[in-house]
């Protein structure tokens, strides 16, 4: 069902004001995590060697084979959506930086707080 013109409007609207205002949520890195290629494929490849090993395990009733086809299903899924490393050299725990200490505010309180130092530059 198709959205009438007013509705098509306000969600116009939305986008524009959520682009405008908050444009560093919309466009914050990700840490330098994200998808693998290398993992997607990997991962399904795994998924229809699993699915092919389910399959045999259940056609012979062998139910080892079936298990073992389901388990190796579940690792190419979870495989699949593992993000990457990104760029550069592998992590290693001694090249992370000293974490900075928590503020004792909760995420909220620091959330308002941007609020309302962006609603006083305008």
């Amino acid at each position: 069902m198709p959205l009438s013109e007013q509705e098509q409007r306000l969600l116009d609207e939305m986008e524009r004001h959520l682009m405008r205002n908050d444009a560093d949520v919309v466009s914050a890195p990700r840490d330098g995590r994200t998808l693998s290629y290398r993992n997607i494929v990997y991962g399904t490849i795994l998924v229809l060697l699993g699915l092919g090993g389910l399959i045999v395990g259940v056609s012979q009733q062998l139910i080892v084979v079936g298990v073992i086809g389901f388990v190796v299903m579940l690792g190419g899924v979870l495989l699949a959506v593992t993000p990457g490393r990104g760029p550069g050299k592998m992590r290693v725990e001694s090249d992370r930086p000293a974490s900075k200490p928590q503020n004792s505010s909760s995420f909220m309180d620091r959330m308002n707080d941007r609020w309302d130092k962006r609603q006083e530059e305008r």
